[in-house]
């Protein structure tokens, strides 16, 4: 039995107890749930439901409570009902209820997980977005795991994800990059602002190669911008697929000036009644809508400002059909969050449509020491750099397994060490060690059968790792629902200890010339659901599940 459908099994009960009571079954919620307690001694799942609507239907929660649990114990699976305090209800399965989910699990496959909490939504995920300026930083490649693994996951949930990267080639720093590229062609001293580091030598012998007469071009700083730009854009769109982000669309910001999208957004939120010129600029008065001051959209000389770009691009990401806009920006963009929320609803759209998560920074440590230094960008540490310390498959865990919002020390040492206090480790050998047990199984001709006898699984462990599988897909859904895939990760780590002190304590596989039993064949099952499960929650996160390690 499922938690969904014990949770179904209780409002059901719970209707039965307000007819039996002749309560106004009006104040009943649609659906409820119900969550593993604390101690397992309290039961294999809890409910507060007669808490819930007890005051509202104007009757005592311990006696509501008592009237469920009652029609409750009548129901197929639920062995008792416990009630705790003034009206919680501690449920207990019984075991071949528990059991049966192993079987549910291995008959989904790699669908087990999945569910349809976010069904109809079209979700623009905007993540990365880095200039191309240079490699991605250390920063940005938090994004990478974490934005890549939040699409999973929100995809997992049923919602439509486009992933979009958006990147802009003009502007200061464009300005920069390029002039960086011509000194160094020039055999000049990198400029003031401009770009140093290995990798701009590599662009300009690239660019070279292709415009061997770059130098004696008219403007050979726009042949080193225009082709520049291109390969190094390249390169981050390669190293971001070799580290597994994968994105649908690549927009331009250049595609917004070029069909006029500025003017027609201005336009829009001028009919809006939100525009307004002041010292022969134009503004939006964004005020009105909870920012701390007034937005500039285009100068006195006539320029746009990036923030009118930001008003086209939202408006075309509405126009192509995105109920739900996620943009993920680092540490240094708080200051954003209030004038793009104020943008949206000057726009005309409802509080949520827009959402901003804010990622904190990043730390690579050896020996306790933070790297601060890439010896090929010449600046702050990237994708390359924490890639070959620590391997693709850690990069992402590591990353996608804290809370965006929390900064995070990663320790090289640590990362790399094949040992259980290395999280990754511990899933990925959870997984390889079940496959193990599955391969041993085969070796010697232990088939688990087509079904099983779930009744025969009433081991403590047992208990603890089928109630642990049958979580997996409510942790998918509350991860996309709360944008944070960490939870998936963090769920994976519980998932293989209790694996590993199901296999310490249980025996899976006959010794010797013993003959299969109805409880090995059992354990099988519930060894091939686990194995099912943390590859799922990995692929989730974008990491590899070995066979062996």
């Amino acid at each position: 039995m499922t938690p969904e459908t014990l949770a179904e099994k209780v409002l059901s009960a719970t209707r039965d107890a307000f007819e039996a009571l002749n309560l106004d079954a009006a104040v009943l919620p649609a659906a409820t749930a119900v969550e593993r307690p604390r101690d397992p001694k309290h039961g294999d799942y809890a409910s507060n439901i007669a808490l819930q609507t007890a005051k509202k239907a104007g009757t005592n929660p311990r006696a509501l409570a008592e009237q469920i649990a009652k029609n409750l114990t009548s129901t197929d699976g639920v062995a008792k009902v416990d009630i705790a305090g003034p009206g919680f209800l501690n449920i207990t399965l019984d075991a071949a209820a528990a059991g049966e989910i192993a079987g549910k699990i291995v008959a989904a496959g790699d669908t087990y997980g999945a569910n349809e909490s976010m069904a109809g939504h079209n979700v623009n995920l905007e993540f990365v977005s880095a200039n191309p300026t240079g490699p991605v930083h250390i920063g940005a490649v938090r994004w990478a795991a974490v934005g890549d693994a939040l699409a999973r996951v929100m995809r997992a949930s049923g919602a439509k994800v486009t992933a979009e990267y958006y990147f802009n080639d003009a502007g200061s720093q464009i300005d920069n990059f390029s002039a960086s590229l011509l000194a160094s062609a020039k055999g000049e001293p990198t400029p003031e602002n401009g770009y140093g580091g290995a990798y701009i030598a590599d662009i300009t012998a690239d660019v070279l190669k292709q415009h061997p007469d770059a130098l004696d071009a008219d403007d050979p700083q726009e042949v080193f911008r225009v082709a520049g730009v291109d390969l190094m854009f390249a390169e981050i769109k390669s190293d971001l697929a070799d580290f597994g982000t994968h994105f649908d669309v690549f927009f331009n910001e250049k595609d917004l000036h070029d069909k006029g999208e500025l003017d027609a957004a201005v336009e829009r939120l001028d009919k809006q009644g939100h525009i307004f010129e002041s010292e022969g600029a134009l503004w939006l008065r964004t005020t009105t809508f909870g920012d701390d001051k007034d937005r500039p959209l285009k100068k006195s000389n006539g320029e746009w400002t990036y923030f009118a770009a930001d008003c086209a691009y939202y408006l075309d990401k509405r126009e192509r059909g995105f109920d739900k806009l996620v943009i993920m920006l680092g540490a240094d963009h708080h200051g954003y969050i209030g004038r793009m929320q104020a943008m949206s609803r000057a726009f005309g759209d409802e509080p949520g449509t827009l959402e901003i998560l804010i990622g904190q920074l990043v730390n690579l440590l050896r020996d306790g020491k933070p790297l601060r230094m890439s010896k090929r960008a010449g600046t702050v540490l990237g994708l390359d750099d924490i890639v070959s310390a620590i391997g693709v498959d850690a990069a992402r865990y590591a990353l996608a397994r804290y809370s965006a919002d929390s900064s995070i020390d990663l320790d090289i040492d640590l990362w790399t060490r094949n040992s259980s206090d290395n999280p990754v480790y511990y899933v990925q050998y959870a997984h390889a060690r079940i496959a193990g047990v599955l391969r041993n199984a085969a070796d010697r001709g232990v088939d688990k059968g087509e079904t099983y006898d779930a009744s025969v699984l009433t081991h403590e462990r047992e208990s603890d790792l089928l109630k642990a599988l049958a979580e997996f897909p409510s942790v998918v859904a509350t991860a996309a629902e709360l944008r944070e895939p960490h939870r998936v990760a963090r769920y994976a780590e519980e998932l293989a200890g209790a694996y590993h002190r199901f296999q310490h304590d249980c025996r899976v596989l006959p010794v010797g010339d013993e003959e299969p039993t109805d409880l090995n064949r059992a354990r099988l099952w519930v060894v091939d659901a686990t194995r099912t499960v943390l590859a799922n929650a990995l692929a989730l996160l974008g990491v590899s599940a070995p066979e062996r390690m």
